[in-house]
């Protein structure tokens, strides 16, 4: 039955696609797509509970998995690491219809489904750090996730809008954002380098050090900490 109901919202994401362009990620693209893919309203809804906003998520994550595949076929291992963060973004947005993610932008901006969004874009910078072959185990783990999270959106915001030449201007774009974060991270790191700043920040970065990722990242959120609870 998982198997079957698996089948069914793929065929209904394809189905689908063509009707974003006019009318969005909205129940009429989510109807069309049923009786363009055959499939009975019932199977349909039994398929995506949420009619199209499940289309739109599943649109997102098929997105993800496509860069993970690029990614894992790729040499990484030359590139300095602000490079290959570049690529991954770069790979993400490769042959995307930017209609289409307009459209997904638009729906999920709705305050009902900002949460979801949020969500997806955090699984997007988790997809890339884990691609990435990142490792940490700490705070870290939700810094990177949080600062990529914000270089990622930007990016794409900018890209919806961008006319120029093989998209020169969101490619140059993120390289700035980047700049940004490596700039942000060598502060934080002369902040723990200075004698009294330091000392200050002992403590908190002690606490800070206890907390863990979720066991079952990037889902069963928020965490842990050794010792305790998150």
């Amino acid at each position: 039955m998982e198997h079957d109901m698996a089948s069914a919202a793929a065929r209904l994401l394809e189905a689908a696609l063509p009707h974003v362009t006019f009318d969005g990620w909205s129940e009429a693209t989510f109807r069309a797509a049923a009786a363009d893919a055959g499939l009975v309203p019932e199977l349909a809804r039994a398929a995506c509970p949420r009619g199209a906003l499940d289309l739109a998520v599943a649109f997102h994550r098929r997105g993800d998995r496509a860069m993970e595949a690029a990614l894992a076929a790729t040499d990484l291992s030359a590139p300095r690491f602000r490079d290959r963060v570049a690529l991954a973004i770069r790979e993400r947005l490769s042959g995307a219809d930017r209609e289409v993610v307009r459209r997904g932008a638009a729906l999920f901006a709705l305050p009902q489904n900002a949460g979801t969004g949020a969500a997806l874009v955090w699984g997007t910078a988790d997809a890339i750090w884990r691609a990435l072959g990142d490792r940490s185990d700490d705070i870290n783990w939700y810094s990177k996730r949080a600062t990529l999270s914000a270089v990622y959106s930007a990016t794409v915001l900018f890209w919806l809008g961008d006319e120029s030449a093989g998209h020169a201007a969101t490619w140059a774009f993120l390289d700035r954002r980047i700049e940004d974060v490596m700039r942000f991270e060598k502060f934080k790191a002369q902040v723990r380098e200075n004698p009294v700043l330091g000392r200050m920040l002992e403590g908190p970065l002690k606490a800070l050090g206890r907390v863990r990722p979720p066991a079952g990242a990037p889902w069963d959120l928020p965490g842990r900490i050794d010792g305790g609870k998150a």
